[in-house]
């Protein structure tokens, strides 16, 4: 994941709301091959963005460092999907 410069997030296990450590991320609804388009979200100031595809909502929590999430599982990571 540290060499995206753009984070990715799934939803793949259903919650109701992931916390991620940054405001500038893509959301990809679930896993390939079942992702939506990929979709930049943008909290801007706000603490908190629902995905316009997903409905997944994204609330921001400062103690997350940039890239990870709440929980951990959600963070996707396309070099683990290579290599299945």
């Amino acid at each position: 994941m540290a060499d995206k410069a753009v984070p990715h997030f799934h939803n793949d296990l259903g919650v109701a709301v992931i916390q991620v450590g940054s405001r500038e991320f893509m959301c990809i609804g679930a896993r390939p091959p079942f992702d939506h388009p990929h979709v930049f979200l943008d909290m801007g100031t706000e603490d908190e963005i629902i995905c316009q595809y997903c409905s997944t909502l994204y609330r921001h929590r400062p103690s997350l460092k940039a890239g990870t999430a709440d929980p951990a599982a959600c963070v996707w990571d396309d070099r683990t999907t290579a290599a299945a």
